[in-house]
């Protein structure tokens, strides 16, 4: 099963480091990898003294997220992984802000800390405060550990909020069509879809779909089940799980009992390659590949509607978990 705790607490943060996924059995390698391409350099900037902020201005104005970015300017990274605005926040006092509650549908009151400068805490989360007017908020997120501020991908995501009256008075307009993928963001998926597309065999170049591949069975010769890992106390939020989906297949006829997980690519047009796989036996690993290969093309391939997983409606090669299981016929 895919394990990727390692990864899936900067999704908590909604941002992703561009890595590959990492299996639950290379857990120690996957820690020393995160450490490399994410653990770069702390800014060594403390947070000091609280200094005063005046939100009078734009006390009592509701504003709507509408887009969420890297620095670079788009919504998405190489894993796939797509930043989406989804706040909706208001300043009732100077200690005090509303944020949305998706879940029980209400505003809910978060204590504002100002810790120095431009630099906020609030629903949990730290936040750098670039622009304030009456129009339009401007946030960058921050990781914060231990009183410094990350200078990693951590802290490169920047939150822009309009103030609805300004969305649906001046800009005439609604939240939902401003929070659309830019057209840079269109441009690069279709870079990452080319590359999918050109080498599907290839892990290091295909990438996670925003719409996940379906897995459907054909007849009673097999079950399918689509794993959750969803566990939000735990940092695993939505993310997760379309940029690592598991699916648990059950073959009640097999020609003998056997339980393999291992990950498949599913390429555009829905055909299936072996990917990753593991084994603490070198000396088995072709015997094994086999195995597993004949498991794809003779269940797999031809037991399940296949469809393969999309970004911005575009159908490309992306990576899946299966844990397969195959059961004897009982005399």
């Amino acid at each position: 099963m895919i394990r990727k705790e390692s990864l899936i607490y900067l999704q908590e943060k909604n941002v992703v480091c561009t890595m590959r996924p990492i299996t639950s059995l290379s857990i120690f390698i996957s820690l020393s990898l995160l450490l490399t391409a994410c653990n770069t350099k702390a800014k060594k900037e403390k947070l000091p003294e609280h200094v005063k902020l005046d939100v009078t201005p734009v006390k009592g104005i509701r504003y709507t997220e509408v887009k969420r970015r890297f620095s670079n300017g788009l919504s998405f990274d190489t894993t796939g992984f797509q930043q989406e605005p989804s706040w909706i926040i208001q300043f009732k006092s100077a200690d005090t802000v509303l944020a949305y509650d998706p879940a029980q549908k209400i505003m809910q009151p978060f204590h504002l800390h100002h810790d120095h400068a431009d630099v906020f805490n609030f629903a949990k989360e730290w936040f750098r405060f670039k622009l304030i007017s009456k129009d339009s908020l401007v946030f960058q997120r921050l990781q914060v550990n231990k009183k410094e501020i990350a200078d990693d991908i951590r802290s490169d995501v920047n939150m822009t909020f309009y103030a609805d009256d300004y969305i649906k008075n001046k800009l005439k307009t609604t939240a939902e069509k401003l929070q659309r993928p830019s057209k840079a963001d269109t441009l690069f998926i279709a870079e990452m879809v080319a590359k999918a597309t050109q080498y599907p065999d290839q892990r290091d170049s295909v990438f996670a779909g925003r719409q996940v591949v379906s897995l459907r069975a054909r007849d009673n010769r097999i079950t399918v089940e689509r794993l959750s890992s969803v566990d939000k106390l735990n940092g695993r939020t939505e993310a997760y799980d379309y940029l690592y989906p598991q699916y648990k297949l059950v073959i009640p006829d097999a020609y003998k009992e056997f339980a393999y997980e291992f990950n498949v690519l599913v390429d555009e047009k829905g055909k299936m390659r072996l990917s990753y796989f593991f084994t603490n036996l070198p000396e088995f690993r072709e015997t094994r590949k086999k195995v597993l290969e004949g498991i794809i093309s003779v269940y797999l391939q031809n037991l399940l509607i296949i469809k393969p997983g999309s970004t911005l409606g575009v159908p490309h090669t992306s990576e899946i978990t299966v844990d397969v299981v195959g059961r004897k016929p009982s005399k």
